[in-house]
């Protein structure tokens, strides 16, 4: 092998301080500053958290009906903006995922009768006050303690049958548990962690979430604070005898739907090509940052690009723009089920990248949290990723400030890939999807998640960093496909760099030098693959024979570097006594199996456990734990009908943490088994 070559390495560093460079030019950055309004924005916001707009409820429709006339008093044709609705009854299912119940109540009310009569809650004053999916019911009875009422041992020697329990726990768990199972009328369920005892008055959103064999046997439940909770705990155990009364009027569960609106703007060139933005539209009365941020800041961008291409400031993009307000994850997979062409390019799609903004709006003053930039998956290496990091280091440069906004400094974080939101559906179908979020958020599913503690300025910078995005990567040109090929390539080396000090640990901290080097090695070798996929993603962009040249000279770099790399890891296993001069071979004995996924979009958290027998799930509490989230997500997402069991084992152990061949092979026949999978 040759070392990496001094002059090819300096070629590498010279990309370095592109980084610091702003992609956008400085016309449309100023163009998106003035015409996107985080106070119009909030505006939004206010309005939305005014819909109790739980997924397959009437509440829903009336936010998205609220979406779809202001595109309309934009300008925005039938043509342009529309919703589409998918059934919703808690029967049907999409892809993996069962559509949740359709839902409506008109009144709730907990009151005390004994040792005391006092009101405790109702609803609709305090929306989340009633458990989300709950039946109409009217009941009266003796309350029962069973702690955080989730596990079995916690209603050992109690009888709760004909009661209504109290818990701590995630109320849909409870009523599991304590109605379904043991025959308690209903539950109550309040807040007891860290941030109850700080925040006394603040409850929690929880839900039922019924499977379809649940539906018919749904009662009712209250949500409380913690002082109201921590008021009737401690009643019962000074040995009170406790009665509640618990009424819900409405509907209840019902078949219902699931509505999308939807809006497309037609590129003027390449209008098969395929830019979303997406937010969900969904959850409780009030959730403002969650995420009515999200759906305000959306409706501004499609606003502001309005009015920017019909008064010629801004040409239209050369891709097509799509928004999507969705119902989070059972609505995007609904969508998605229903357009079989929404795959990214490596599928042979025309769709090209994600914006998934998800409470884009926190006042950082008052929540103490950043922005965070969530990465696309390494399994979908991005040019899309080093696009939004250098927006945001541009948006971190602008003196962005509103009348009614908060004086905060621009404070954000670039982290590695995690769920959590609807960006996941995206990086699935190998659409690289970037989510937006603050963090940390005490008022997450709490009754504080309200409309004051969201900022117009945090608003504008998180609109301008995806529009910005956007717009750059539909009109990419030549000279800018080349000026993303560098700011990649360089990037990559970097991370290429931090993958050979995690071979280099691997290596040191063993006691077995020899597997060890190999597993380093391999941590390497996915590194490099990685990062060339990442520069080549530029021609996903911008195909061009320069820009094709460009990155074929940056991959042969990456190689060089690796190359290098590699035989400085050579010299630290000859030094920790491993002989041979070569890295042993990883698995003498490869599983050359060939698993084909037979779904679309991410799994849903339930397979394959439900498809399984009890005793194949103890497997899971124990050796099979060490297969973590990250380690299953990639580990189907790596399914290509061409990667063996033993390709994806070592590509999930390089970024993930090594795990055994077998593992990953039992996983698979569990998948199959949940009829998931099949082999090749």
């Amino acid at each position: 092998m040759k070392p990496l070559s001094y002059l090819a390495f300096a070629s590498i560093l010279t990309l370095v301080p592109l980084s610091a460079q702003n992609l956008l030019d400085n016309k449309t950055r100023d163009l998106l500053h003035e015409e996107l309004s985080g106070e119009l924005a909030k505006e939004h916001v206010i309005q939305i958290t005014r819909h109790h707009r739980i997924q397959g409820s009437r509440g829903y429709r009336h936010a998205a009906q609220y979406v779809l006339q202001q595109l309309r008093s934009y300008g925005y044709s039938e043509h342009e903006a529309s919703i589409e609705s998918f059934k919703s009854d808690g029967r049907v299912s999409y892809q993996t995922w069962q559509s949740p119940s359709g839902w409506d109540i008109e009144r709730g009310e907990l009151r005390m009768l004994e040792p005391y009569e006092e009101r405790i809650v109702g609803y609709p004053e305090i929306a989340m006050s009633v458990i989300t999916y709950s039946n109409p019911g009217d009941v009266t009875a003796e309350l029962v303690w069973v702690g955080a009422g989730t596990s079995e041992d916690d209603y050992r020697g109690k009888e709760v049958a004909g009661k209504i329990v109290l818990a701590t726990g995630y109320g849909g768990a409870v009523h599991r548990l304590a109605v379904l199972k043991y025959g308690a009328k209903a539950v109550v369920c309040f807040l007891d962690d860290d941030r109850a005892k700080e925040y006394p008055d603040m409850l929690q959103y929880t839900g039922m979430w019924p499977t379809t064999e649940e539906l018919e046997r749904v009662t009712f439940g209250f949500n409380l604070t913690n002082r109201q909770g921590i008021k009737l705990r401690s009643l019962l155990e000074s040995g009170k005898k406790v009665v509640l009364r618990g009424q819900v009027q409405g509907i209840g569960l019902e078949s219902y739907f699931m509505d999308v609106p939807v809006l497309q703007i037609p590129g003027s060139e390449r209008p098969e090509e395929i830019l979303v933005f997406s937010a969900h539209l969904d959850h409780p009365k009030e959730s403002a940052n969650d995420n009515a941020s999200g759906s305000g800041a959306l409706l501004d961008i499609a606003r502001a690009l309005k009015e920017l291409t019909d008064s010629g400031r801004l040409p239209r993009p050369k891709r097509s723009l799509r928004f999507i307000w969705i119902p989070e994850f059972y609505g995007t997979m609904a969508y998605i089920d229903a357009h079989p062409e929404m795959v990214g390019v490596e599928r042979g799609g025309k769709f090209l990248a994600n914006m998934n903004m998800d409470m884009v709006g926190e006042n950082t003053e008052l929540l103490h949290s950043k922005l965070v930039l969530t990465r696309t998956p390494p399994s979908i290496p991005s040019v899309v990723n080093d696009v939004v990091e250098n927006m945001a280091r541009m948006v971190d440069g602008m003196n962005i400030r509103t009348p009614r906004g908060s004086l905060s400094e621009f404070n954000y974080r670039v982290t590695e890939y995690q769920g959590g939101s609807d960006h996941m559906m995206f990086n699935d179908l190998k659409i690289p999807g970037i989510m937006f979020s603050h963090d940390p958020d005490y008022t997450h599913h709490t009754s504080e998640d309200t409309p004051d503690k969201v900022d117009p300025v945090e608003l504008e910078r998180s609109e301008i960093i995806a529009t910005g995005t956007m717009i750059y990567l539909s009109n990419l040109d030549a000279s800018q496909a080349l000026d993303a090929t560098y700011l990649t390539a360089a990037a990559s080396a970097g991370r290429l760099g931090v993958a050979a000090r995690r071979a280099q640990q691997v290596l040191v901290s063993s006691s077995n030098a020899t597997r060890a080097w190999a597993e380093a090695q391999n941590i390497l070798d996915q590194g490099v693959a990685v990062e060339q996929r990442s520069v080549a993603s530029v021609l996903n962009f911008n195909s061009g024979d320069g820009i094709r040249r460009a990155v074929a000279m940056m991959q042969r770099q990456l190689a060089q570097q690796h190359e290098s790399l590699t035989q400085s890891l050579g010299v630290l296993a000859a030094s920790s006594g491993v002989r041979g001069g070569r890295p042993p071979v990883l698995d003498p004995n490869p599983d050359r199996r060939v698993p084909v996924r037979l779904t679309r979009g991410p799994l849903s958290s339930d397979v394959p456990f439900t498809a399984l027998p009890p005793e194949a799930l103890v497997w899971y509490r124990g050796e099979g734990a060490r297969l973590n989230g990250m380690h299953r997500w990639e580990i189907v997402n790596m399914m290509d009908g061409k990667r063996s069991v033993s390709e994806i084992r070592n590509f999930v152990s390089a970024y993930y943490g090594e795990i055994e061949t077998d593992l990953v092979a039992r996983y698979v026949e569990d998948l199959i088994k949940a009829g998931a999978t099949r082999w090749k």
